[in-house]
């Protein structure tokens, strides 16, 4: 088997737990607009969708979502980040990982992520964060997997790509990089992981 050159990571779901964080971020912008607060339902697809397609299907009417928009950005998301629990064993699996291969992110997140990044002591861990901000086609589209593998000129099977979300099982499949999905057993994924640390078993197999 080809070796790993690039260990990509999702962001929520996978270095974070951010379900109290993001669901006290939209239930504050629920509120804002005396609107109740998210279902799960409604705060399953925000978590794997951009923030502008969250606040689209909280607020279907075009007016509303204008103004929900506008708000948002005036409030931004720092409040919430405290409210982010960082994967135990993610420090640890990113200094490891680094001292032979590249770390790269891949998010559906957008202007939060370099505040995230920064808040939690991770910049410097990744030498390439890839956000929806930076492609025109945010997951499942594979375009963030296609960019981390164009800029380390890596195979796609050089790529292990770390997710949570049926999003990232479709861009993982249609970049054919190898896909670990964490924490959820109900994907279909070349690996199945509960812990960031099993990462280096799969690397190691590889080597």
């Amino acid at each position: 088997m080809t070796a790993f050159k690039v260990v990509a990571f999702d962001c929520d779901g996978v270095m974070f737990d951010t379900e109290a964080a993001n669901r006290a971020y939209y239930n504050d912008i629920l509120a804002h607009f005396r609107k109740p607060p998210i279902t799960d339902v409604q705060f399953a697809y925000c978590q794997m969708h951009t923030v502008d397609q969250a606040l689209a299907r909280l607020f279907p009417d075009e007016k509303e979502y204008g103004r929900a928009r506008d708000f948002r950005k005036k409030r931004g998301y720092g409040p919430y980040i405290r409210y982010m629990k960082m994967e135990p064993d993610l420090v640890e699996v990113l200094g490891w990982c680094r001292r032979g291969m590249k770390t790269a992110v891949a998010t559906n997140r957008s202007d939060t992520m370099d505040r995230v990044l920064e808040e939690h002591g991770l910049e410097g861990c990744f030498d390439i964060v890839v956000t929806a901000l930076d492609v025109k086609n945010p997951k499942p589209h594979p375009e963030q997997l296609f960019r981390i593998s164009e800029f380390f000129h890596a195979d796609p099977q050089e790529i292990l790509y770390i997710g949570d979300s049926e999003l990232d099982q479709d861009a993982a499949s249609k970049s054919r990089v190898v896909f670990a999905a964490f924490g959820n057993p109900g994907l279909e994924a070349d690996y199945h992981i509960k812990r960031l640390s099993e990462i280096k078993a799969i690397v190691t197999a590889r080597k």
